[in-house]
């Protein structure tokens, strides 16, 4: 057993404040030298950016959907190493669990941040909006906290606090609950975080105002809370079993003999601000697997670095980035050129969408007979998707569990041979026996032999 010092940071509902004082409480706690390591509970890429920013370390999710709830704990464990403290940032409202797919439907908390907070045996910390309600705050947070016995909630922050006289009266209403207050954040308009149609602008592509945002939050949070509080209900958390998921062990489970009887390739992956989403074990698992991994910038980089036997070019906004991208000429004549002689490629939603021959009439690589356009409707959720074409990633009939996230529609949906079929969607993706591009993010650590098989399509280019 060890010590490892944690908590959750939720809320009753989105938009109550759950990253700004998550992200908040892991800048100001690494200001005063702790060493930290955020998570993020859900498929979400875009706050762990932030986290990351606030801890110096990679950041995390942690998903019972797309990794199995059998994994969380281990995942997190991994993440933790040589952390003082964790913070997981919750999805959603507390509660509020996976709709999709159809097998977690159940009681309907699945994947919620309560059900990652129990995987864990972590310590709540409930962030409340209170503008606009005084006393009534009392019979919210009293509903909360005895709703499901297994969730400990260890204290409350206080958010969009009006006044000084406001925050008497929350903290009178809420001394008969019996849950201290360990934080009262005023109304500031200059928190806000720029968004947009997907939510937070990435940090990645902030830089400098993404590292000014985050030290603003470091100082609300260490001057509006109780930091010592807080660590104390960190420390709360029992001692837990040191069983951290471990990529090499991952390998060797799915493919024997992986990686050490195997020749080291080079696989690059995309960067830059037009590809910020990826799951940090992806390359971890790469990396296990023997692969010198190197990163390419399809913004700024003028051609594939040299070498390379595969290329992974996962999620982002590229849809932002369309003419900058258009116009690196030489670079997408070199991703077409490297694809279609049969260089080993994964690429996910964003990737996808750089393969086809136009994003929004604008020229892009041309690798795929298809047109992307962005829309207005949001596509969102959960996949249980199974793959219906051999590819360098998937064989016939390997299932896995995705999340879509887009707000753009490719056409064809889909090429000769699909990358996946699911319940509630026709074939969708596009594959040949060294491409995958389909618009589904897929978590590896859920599913290693992914990984693996990459590896050995790579290898076998080498």
């Amino acid at each position: 057993m060890i010590e490892r010092p944690r908590l959750v940071v939720a809320a009753p509902a989105s938009g109550s404040g759950k990253t700004t004082v998550a992200t908040g409480l892991m800048a100001a706690l690494t200001a005063r030298g702790w060493t930290v390591s955020g998570h993020k509970v859900g498929p979400d890429y875009i706050d762990p950016g932030y986290h990351s920013v606030a801890t110096g370390r990679p950041p995390r999710n942690l998903d019972p959907v797309l990794v199995g709830e059998q994994r969380v704990p281990g995942l997190f464990a991994h993440g933790a190493r040589g952390a003082d403290v964790s913070v997981i940032e919750g999805v959603m409202g507390l509660f509020d669990g996976a709709s999709q797919p159809r097998e977690f439907d159940g009681p309907g908390d699945f994947a919620s941040t309560a059900h990652v907070a129990t995987l864990l045996s972590a310590p709540v910390l409930l962030v409340v909006d209170a503008a606009r309600t005084s006393r009534s705050i009392a019979a919210l947070v009293h509903g909360f906290r005895g709703f499901d016995p297994r969730v400990r909630l260890g204290g409350v922050v206080l958010n969009q606090v009006g006044s000084e006289r406001h925050e008497e009266l929350l903290r009178s209403a809420l001394e008969d609950v019996g849950l201290p207050v360990l934080g009262a954040i005023r109304r500031r308009a200059e928190l806000a975080t720029p968004s947009r149609h997907l939510g937070l602008i990435p940090a990645a592509e902030r830089e400098t105002p993404a590292r000014q945002a985050v030290a603003d939050l470091a100082g609300v949070v260490a001057e509006s809370c109780d930091l010592e509080a807080i660590v104390d209900l960190a420390r709360s958390a029992p001692p837990v079993d040191d069983d951290a998921w471990d990529p090499v062990s991952e390998l060797e489970r799915v493919r024997p003999g992986a990686p050490a009887d195997d020749a080291p390739v080079r696989v690059a992956v995309a960067g830059g601000a037009a590809f910020t989403f990826g799951y940090t074990e992806q390359v971890e698992l790469l990396r296990a697997g023997g692969a010198e991994v190197v990163s390419v910038d399809p913004l700024r980089d003028e051609a594939l670095p040299e070498e390379i036997d595969g290329l992974v070019i996962g999620g982002g906004f590229p849809e932002m980035h369309a003419e900058a991208l258009s116009a690196n000429e030489p670079m997408r004549r070199s991703v077409a050129d490297a694809v279609g002689n049969g260089l080993p490629t994964s690429a996910e939603c964003a990737g996808l969408l750089y393969l086809c021959r136009s994003l929004d009439d604008v020229p892009m690589c041309g690798v795929l007979d298809a047109t992307a356009t962005m829309t207005s409707g949001l596509t969102l959720g959960y996949r249980a998707a199974v793959a219906v074409g051999d590819s360098p990633v998937a064989v016939t009939g390997t299932r896995v569990h995705g999340h879509e996230f887009h707000r753009t529609t490719v056409t064809p949906a889909h090429g000769v041979r699909a990358a996946w079929q699911w319940d509630t969607h026709g074939p969708e993706g596009f594959t040949t026996r060294s491409l995958h591009a389909s618009y589904l993010h897929v978590h590896w650590a859920g599913e290693p032999s992914l990984a693996a098989r990459f590896l050995a399509a790579s290898r076998r280019t080498r």
